[in-house]
C-alpha cells in the first residue's frame, strides 16, 4: 500500500516540523511509542515534554525511554495536557516545533479515563500561541469510545473556525474504513 496508515503518517508529519535541537511535546504518553520518536528527532541537543495523566502511561514511557537510552532527553509529567506550557520553561516556549496527541484512552488501561475536549481544546490553543510559524500540532482522534464523538466534533468545529491566516488545518482519513477508523488533524502555524 502506497498510502500511509494514521500512525506513521502522523510521525512523517512530525518528521517535517520536529528537528535536531527542537523542543517537541508528546501529550499523550500512552505507552512512550510517540515520545520516543520525538526524543529521535529532536536529538541530544533537543527535548522532549511527556504528559499523561495516568501513572501507568507514566511508567510505560518511562521504562520505554530507558531500555532505548533516551530517559536523558524526555521530561515526563503525570499531568493533564491542558498544563503543559506550566511545566515547560518559558524560555523554551518559542522553540515549540510539534505536538502530538492520541485522543481517547490508554490501550489496555480503564476505557472511562479518557481525553475531554476541553483539555485538548485548551492544550491546542496554548501550544498553537507560543509556537513559532511552521510549528505542527498533530491529533490522531479515536473516537469509538464513550466519550469519543463528542471530543471528535467538538475538535472538529475547534479546528475548522481557526483562522486560516493563522493556522492551516489538515485531514487525513480513510473514507471506506468501518468502526469509527482514527483519522487525523493537524495544525500547522502560519
Amino acid at each position: 500500500m502506497n498510502l500511509d496508515r494514521v500512525l506513521p503518517f502522523s510521525h512523517e508529519l512530525m518528521k517535517k516540523a520536529v528537528t535536531e535541537g527542537a523542543i517537541a511535546i508528546d501529550a499523550t504518553c500512552g505507552n512512550g511509542h510517540d515520545t520516543l520518536f520525538l526524543a529521535g528527532l529532536t536529538k541530544e541537543s533537543g527535548h522532549v515534554y511527556g504528559f499523561d495523566i495516568q501513572k501507568d502511561a507514566i511508567e510505560a514511557t518511562a521504562a520505554r525511554l530507558k531500555e532505548n537510552n533516551a530517559a536523558h532527553q524526555v521530561t515526563l509529567n503525570e499531568a493533564s495536557h491542558a498544563e503543559a506550557l506550566q511545566y515547560i520553561p518559558e524560555e523554551r516556549h518559542p522553540n515549540i516545533r510539534g505536538a502530538i496527541f492520541n485522543l481517547g484512552f490508554l490501550p489496555g488501561s480503564d476505557k472511562t479515563v479518557v481525553t475531554t475536549p476541553e483539555h485538548t481544546i485548551e492544550a491546542i490553543d496554548n501550544i498553537l500561541s507560543v509556537m513559532e510559524k511552521g510549528g505542527l500540532v498533530v491529533l490522531v482522534v479515536y473516537h469509538g469510545h464513550e466519550g469519543g464523538k463528542t471530543e471528535k466534533e467538538r475538535v472538529m468545529e475547534y479546528a475548522g473556525n481557526l483562522d486560516q491566516r493563522s493556522v492551516h488545518v489538515l485531514k487525513y482519513e480513510f473514507l471506506n474504513q468501518k468502526n469509527n477508523a482514527p483519522f487525523i488533524v493537524a495544525l500547522e502555524k502560519a
